[in-house]
C-alpha cells in the first residue's frame, strides 16, 4: 500500500443537520460515546495499510485541524506516512474557495504530483463503515481499470439522495459499470455510490483538468458520467454496514445501532481509533454509577457521573445526570449536564448544553427529535416538546416562555 495517497473530503456542512454542524463540519460530529465519524474511515485506512492522506477541508476546520493532529493516532505521523491538512488557498492566478468535490481535488494536484503515487483514492470523511480498502485495490488491479467506484445495495429509501449505478454481470465482487446517474429523483438503478474511487492518477489529472472549464464541479455529476464509455469504469460492491448520517434521524439511528443485544456496529471488531487528546479524553476520571442510578442498554465512555435513570442512549465523557434525571432514547455530546428529576426522550444535546432542574425536553418516544445547541440552558421547569430546535448559546435567561411546541426554533 506504499504507492497509495488517500484524499479524503471531510470538510463540508450538512443543512439537515441544522445546529449539530453551525460551528462543525460534518466530518467531526461527535459519535458513538468517544469517536468523530471522520476516526472510521481514518481507521479504515490506518487497517488497511494505507499511510499517507490528504485531508480536504474547508468548512470551519478548527475542530478538524485539532482532531487530525499529525495523524499520530492512526499511526500516520513518521517519515513516509501524513495525515496533511488541505484548505482552500488563495494562489498567484485566480482561485476561491472549493466550488465541489472535483474543485477541491483540481486545487491540490501540486500536492497529489509531489507525492507521485501509483493510485488515488478518494473517499468521503463523514460515513459510519468498516472496509479494508485492500480488496478494493485488489479488484481494480486485477481488472485493469481506470476508475472503480465503491457501491452498496441502493436503500429502499430515501434512493434520491444517492448517486446510483448499473453493474453488469452477476460477480459478487463487481462489475463494469453501465449506467450512472447521479441523485435521480427516483429509484432507477439498484447500486448506491459510496463515495469511494479508485483512480488511475494520469486519468485524475486529465479529467480534472478538463472538468476546470465548466460550470460544474462534483465527481458524481460531472467527472464520472464524463468517464462512462470513454474508460474503463467498474464497480466495486459492498455488502456490510453504512451509515449514511446525512440527517438527524439517520444520525440518531445510526448511534443507536451500537446498541441492544446485537448492536449492528461492532466497535471491537471494526478496530477504531479515535484522538484520544482531543476535549482531553484520556484524562478523564472513571465513570461514577451512584446508588441511585440505573443504567439499561446503554453506551457510555470515562468521565461520566450517572445518579438518574438512563436507557437506550449514548453518553460522551463528562456527562452528568444528577439523582432522579430521567435519558432515554438521546445522545448527550461531551460535558451535557441534566439538573435533578430533569427528563430527556429522544433528544440530542450538543457540547456544554444543559438542562435544569424538572425540565423537559422531548415527550414523545416516537416523535421528531429535540435537539439543543451548544452551550445553551433550558431553564428549569421548562418544557421543550419533541421536534424542538434550540439555537446554540442560549442561557437561560434568553428562553421567553416555560413551554415550546413541536417544530418551534428556539433562538
Amino acid at each position: 500500500m506504499a504507492g497509495i495517497l488517500a484524499l479524503m473530503l471531510a470538510g463540508g456542512r450538512v443543512n439537515e443537520l441544522d445546529v449539530l454542524t453551525y460551528f462543525r463540519p460534518k466530518s467531526v460530529l461527535p459519535f458513538g460515546a468517544l469517536y468523530r465519524i471522520i476516526d472510521f474511515p481514518m481507521s479504515n485506512l490506518m487497517n488497511s495499510d494505507i499511510e499517507r492522506v490528504g485531508i480536504l477541508s474547508q468548512y470551519r476546520p478548527l475542530r478538524l485541524i485539532g482532531h487530525i493532529a499529525n495523524g499520530q493516532p492512526w499511526d500516520m505521523a513518521g517519515r513516509n506516512r501524513f495525515a496533511t491538512i488541505l484548505p482552500p488557498f488563495k494562489g498567484r492566478e485566480a482561485s476561491d474557495w472549493y466550488k465541489g468535490t472535483a474543485d477541491a481535488v483540481y486545487q491540490n494536484l501540486d500536492f497529489i504530483r509531489m507525492t507521485r503515487p501509483d493510485l488515488i483514492l478518494i473517499l468521503s470523511g463523514d460515513h459510519i463503515y468498516k472496509m479494508d480498502y485492500r480488496a478494493l485495490i485488489k479488484f481494480h488491479l486485477e481488472k485493469k481499470a481506470d476508475l472503480t467506484i465503491g457501491f452498496t445495495p441502493l436503500p429502499k429509501e430515501g434512493a434520491n439522495r444517492f448517486g446510483q449505478g448499473a453493474i453488469a454481470g452477476w460477480s459478487r465482487s463487481g462489475g463494469i459499470v453501465t449506467r450512472y446517474a447521479e441523485k435521480p429523483s427516483k429509484r432507477m438503478l439498484d447500486w448506491a455510490s459510496l463515495t469511494i474511487y479508485v483512480f488511475k492518477p494520469q486519468l485524475l489529472y486529465e479529467a480534472l483538468e478538463a472538468n476546470a472549464s465548466k460550470d460544474s464541479h462534483e465527481f458524481g455529476k460531472d467527472i464520472i458520467p464524463a468517464l462512462l464509455g470513454s474508460s474503463k469504469v467498474f464497480g466495486f460492491k459492498h455488502y456490510g454496514y453504512w451509515g449514511y448520517t446525512r440527517t438527524l434521524e439517520e444520525y440518531w439511528q445510526t448511534n443507536m445501532d451500537l446498541l441492544g443485544k446485537q448492536p449492528l456496529i461492532d466497535l471491537a471488531s471494526w478496530q477504531v481509533m479515535t484522538n484520544m487528546a482531543d476535549r482531553n479524553i484520556r484524562d478523564c476520571p472513571p465513570t461514577v454509577i451512584g446508588p441511585s442510578a440505573s443504567v439499561e442498554d446503554s453506551l457510555f465512555y470515562s468521565g461520566c457521573d450517572i445518579q438518574g435513570s438512563v436507557t437506550r442512549s449514548v453518553l460522551f465523557p463528562g456527562v452528568t445526570i444528577e439523582k432522579g434525571a430521567v435519558v432515554k432514547d438521546s445522545i448527550l455530546f461531551f460535558d451535557t449536564k441534566v439538573r435533578k428529576e430533569a427528563s430527556i426522550v429522544r433528544a440530542i444535546t450538543d457540547i456544554e448544553a444543559t438542562i435544569g432542574e424538572k425540565a423537559q425536553v422531548g415527550d414523545d418516544p416516537r416523535g421528531a427529535l429535540s435537539v439543543i445547541g451548544t452551550r445553551s440552558a433550558v431553564p428549569e421547569e421548562t418544557i421543550i416538546h419533541s421536534g424542538v430546535i434550540v439555537h446554540p448559546n442560549m442561557n437561560a435567561g434568553r428562553f421567553s416562555r416555560k413551554e415550546y411546541a413541536s417544530g418551534e426554533v428556539v433562538k
